[in-house]
């Protein structure tokens, strides 16, 4: 059970690192591995597992530098505008709500083919009325493309790594209108199974309708596409938001349906029922609906993982051991990190595993206490089952959840036991008996009733997000709050013996580290344009609009629910578009607006002088400059309260995903 762990420790020590290994490092860390190994074949039993230990970490160090290197491909490395011709593999939304396209067999103008990204993201804006996306279709636009953004703060997330691994090499949009230049294509399974997922999505919305219609599909699909913006909003303030995610309650809400429903079938059957062993025919059954669920759903890495889990677990089944155990959670984390190493830094993937963990690990305890349940009413049983099941689940994911997206939904026990029993015995089962029923042309009926349990769960998450005080905002967690929750958790978890209760230590130091939190005295962004100084009310900005991204996760990683406008205002007026303040004794001086070049020449005369132009003609004088060329190198620039200087690049370090 200590396999994934160490596995862990070893892709989560290569991510750390400033620089990128080079081959020969990785293949000296994998000769060690192979000889820490034979060393434990030598070493007593106390010994023996520490050098499997080792072994472990530094293949998973190996591991992923082997992962980085197999993904490797072109990255835009400047600012493209021009035409772009592709095929479209992927349909979804931006966070402005615009339709967005992922594209490969890239063909950019006057653009060598070793140059191109093997795929680009483009958001769609203006006119695109007579324009209908297809899975698999050629399409040419004109487009402004850039490389994958950095972080907007220094040691915030890079989107640049994810792009990496998901072989996305430039990200952009158009106002042009997008034109057809080939027919979707069939060729390809996965395109097959992606126009079938559009189809179904869009067969489902139009027969529910409405925000019922645009929740069941993306439960069904995962086409989360017709989801509006305060729907999302709601269901994560009311922690309703993973029932979106095809993840591990959905696959397991269907699979244990099917593998319920076909053994109370044979067990009606007594010729079958009396000489065989109905579980393992269900199980296989049940197996092969889940890898149907799976490449219907788009194959995700949450959908992904729900089905290694649920595979792992019907696998048991079949081969006679016990189907929920720890082991089995540890060899699903162990295949999921050997497929995708970067998994790991995933909030999906924390917030699963510890979630599956807790709860194998509670019920595992109750029932070798024995006595819980003996003898209740069935209804009785469930309900406490339920209310144990949600609140272990919650806390265990709670200071992920809080980490990642700095909230807590303080009232999601509520939300959760409103809403998840109604997706389980009232949503997922005729959710599968419409599919049953499609190829008679009777879907219609259990959507139907099946859209009254979506309507109840989004009326719950709106309810709930409503409540007075119903989300309480956190400040961002260090590097290291995560790993030591982690350790601290699996410690207390799998661990045998008193020992084990060294685990509170660790969970104890990680929220302690995690009170110490340090947020940057100024920040600003990669443009130069926005600015964010930290005052007795929050974070105050510098423009109540624009470069709305950076201002948002500025104000959330604070722990700040303030709008940027908001923010805005505590900053107050800015004569001229000059601003003026000090931070750590250092005295900044911010530039923008009309005729922004010209001002800065006569401003640098101490500190820091950042512009949103290039300052022309050039600066003279003592102070830092800081202008859009510089930081175009520098990325996103904080600084601390003592003054203490970091850019983004320096924090990120040279790795492939960020040169």
């Amino acid at each position: 059970m200590w396999t994934p762990v160490c596995l862990g420790l070893g892709i989560g020590g290569y991510f750390s690192l400033g620089e990128e290994p080079t081959g020969g490092q990785a293949a000296i860390a994998l000769t060690a591995a192979l000889a820490a190994l034979g060393l434990a074949r030598l070493a007593g039993d106390l010994l023996a597992p520490l050098f499997v230990a080792l072994a472990l970490v530094l293949a998973g160090s190996a591991l992923a530098w082997a992962r980085t290197a197999s993904v490797a491909a072109p990255v835009l490395d400047f600012r493209y505008y021009g035409p772009v011709e592709g095929r479209i593999i992927d349909i979804d939304r931006s966070q402005s709500d615009a339709v967005r396209l992922t594209l490969d067999r890239v063909k950019l103008g006057d653009m060598r083919p070793g140059r191109v990204p093997e795929r680009v993201r483009v958001s769609l804006h203006g006119d695109q009325r007579w324009f209908a996306p297809e899975p698999g279709l050629g399409v040419m636009l004109t487009a402004n493309l850039s490389p994958p953004p950095g972080p907007v703060e220094p040691g915030g997330y890079d989107f640049r790594r994810q792009a990496w691994y998901d072989g996305i090499g430039a990200v952009g949009y158009t106002r042009s209108p997008v034109l057809v230049t080939a027919a979707a294509e069939g060729e390809r399974a996965g395109l097959a199974l992606f126009r079938a997922r559009v189809s179904l999505s869009a067969g489902i919305r139009e027969r529910l309708g409405g925000q019922p219609g645009a929740f069941a599909a993306a439960l069904l699909t995962g086409d989360r596409s017709a989801v509006s913006q305060e729907t999302l909003e709601a269901l994560r303030n009311s922690n309703l938001a993973h029932l979106l995610a095809i993840s591990g309650l959905h696959m397991g809400l269907l699979t244990g349906t099917i593998f319920a429903a076909l053994r109370a079938v044979l067990a009606l059957v007594p010729a079958i029922a009396l000489r065989y062993d109905t579980r393992k025919p269900a199980a296989l059954v049940a197996l092969v609906a889940g890898a149907g669920y799976l490449g219907l759903s788009g194959g995700n890495v949450a959908t992904e993982r729900a089905f290694i889990m649920v595979a792992v677990m019907l696998g048991a089944v079949l081969i006679g051991r016990r189907a929920i155990s720890l082991r089995a959670v540890a060899l699903a984390a162990v295949l999921v990190l050997l497929r995708r190493p970067e998994a790991l830094l995933s909030p999906g993937f924390q917030m699963s595993f510890s979630a599956t963990t807790a709860l194998v690990a509670v019920f595992a305890a109750l029932r070798d206490a024995g006595g819980f349940g003996a003898g209740w009413p069935a209804v009785a049983k469930g309900a406490v089952t339920l209310v144990i099941s949600s609140a272990v689940a919650g806390a265990a994911t709670a200071p992920f959840a809080a980490a990642h997206f700095n909230r807590i939904a303080d009232y999601g026990l509520i939300a959760n036991l409103a809403s998840v029993p109604v997706m389980g015995l009232w949503v997922m089962p005729w959710a599968l008996v419409a599919g049953l029923v499609a190829p008679l042309g009777l879907s219609w009926l259990p959507l139907q009733i099946m859209g009254w349990g979506c309507a109840w769960i989004l009326g719950v998450a709106a309810w709930v997000a409503g409540l007075d005080g119903a989300v309480t905002h956190v400040v961002a967690p260090g590097p290291w709050v995560v790993p030591v929750l982690a350790l601290g958790g699996l410690w207390l978890v799998l661990w045998r013996g008193a020992g084990r209760w060294l685990g509170l230590c660790g969970l104890a130091a990680a929220l302690w580290i995690w009170s110490q939190a340090e947020r940057p005295a100024l920040l600003v962004s990669d443009r130069g344009g926005l600015v964010g100084v930290m005052g007795a009310e929050g974070r105050a900005l510098s423009k109540d609009r624009g470069e709305s991204f950076s201002a948002e996760v500025w104000l959330e990683n604070d722990g700040d629910g303030a709008t940027q406008e908001v923010a805005a205002a505590r900053m107050g007026t800015a004569p001229d578009g000059v601003l003026r303040f000090e931070v750590g004794g250092l005295v900044v001086t911010h530039v923008s607006g009309r005729g922004a070049a010209e001002k800065a020449a006569g401003l640098c005369a101490e500190g820091l002088l950042v512009t949103s132009v290039e300052p022309k003609p050039a600066v003279e004088g003592p102070c830092d400059v800081w202008s859009p060329a510089r930081m175009r190198r520098t990325g996103a620039l904080a600084v601390m309260g003592d003054g203490r200087m970091v850019t983004a690049t320096e924090a990120a370090g040279r790795r492939p995903w960020s040169p």
